[in-house]
């Protein structure tokens, strides 16, 4: 078992699958048990993406390199440094426990985002693959605001004594936010870290092969109780595309998918498997 120590301390266990060019994927290898992947249906989920790309990666003829950051991050809050440089330093922490020198990256939404602060501050990918969130044009200001309203829910929420209301499975307006606040504050703490980054400054120093992805109706509304926020992610695709493609991106957008759907294993190994192995052939 490989483990990989964190920016704060704490461990993470660290998987690998296949064999070939390593790439480093933040997903879970193991499958939902049978209540848990009803319910994550329900919400558009796929309760077994992360073992579903990482096979379909290794059946490729690549090594996986995986490690549950989310869920790390569930049980290990890091409410005061989960800044861009931490998650940028824990994916670091996870290769270097794999024993790899040089790797592709791939991470959806958020992740994304961390895959392209880690790039930043490496000379070791190979390759850096970002869906579900644009290289320019990023909803930096639209997530802060997203993130600071979970954590004011989460703070009332462990204050109050009675039940939160019945959840409809599928109606995001009916969610009670029921993390702690140590768990919503890391997220406010990663954003507003990341409110004065340059983008293209940070886009002109990267020289690897790089593709982006999302899908052509990615605009995801946020309730009033969140501001009636709306994260445009399709529309900062289609705003950046020349510019992103003029400066050595491929971009590609998915027709008829939103946010949930272009992250599934159906739509992202046809795009990302054969370009990985652009860099490696």
């Amino acid at each position: 078992m490989r483990i990989a120590r964190l920016h704060d301390g704490t461990t993470i266990e660290v998987q690998t699958v296949g064999e070939g060019p390593a790439v480093l994927l933040p997903v879970s290898l193991a499958r939902s048990d049978d209540a848990t992947a009803e319910q994550m249906r329900a919400w558009g989920a796929d309760p077994h993406l992360g073992h579903t790309l990482a096979t379909g990666l290794a059946d490729a003829g690549f090594r996986v390199i995986a490690a549950d950051y989310e869920r790390h991050l569930a049980q290990h809050p890091k409410p005061g440094t989960l800044t861009a440089a931490g998650a940028a330093g824990d994916l670091l922490a996870v290769a270097d426990a794999a024993g790899a020198a040089r790797f592709a990256y791939y991470g959806y939404s958020w992740l994304a985002l961390a895959g392209l602060q880690f790039a930043i501050r490496t000379d070791r990918l190979s390759a850096l693959a970002m869906g579900g969130f644009p290289p320019l044009g990023g909803p930096y200001q639209e997530m802060l605001a997203v993130t600071r309203a979970t954590h004011r829910m989460a703070v009332a929420n462990h204050q109050r004594q009675t039940a939160p209301p019945e959840v409809t499975a599928g109606d995001w307006d009916s969610i009670e936010v029921t993390q702690s606040p140590d768990f919503t504050q890391q997220y406010v703490t990663l954003y507003e870290s990341l409110q004065d980054f340059d983008e293209r400054g940070a886009l002109g120093r990267l020289s690897v092969p790089r593709l982006a992805f999302a899908g052509a109706d990615d605009t995801i509304s946020y309730g009033p109780k969140w501001g009636d926020v709306q994260v445009r992610i399709a529309d900062a695709f289609t705003a950046h595309r020349d510019e992103l493609t003029a400066g050595g991106w491929q971009v590609v957008l998915v027709d008829g998918a939103d946010h949930m759907r272009a992250m599934q294993a159906d739509i992202v190994l046809p795009i990302l498997a054969p370009w990985l192995w652009g860099p490696h052939m």
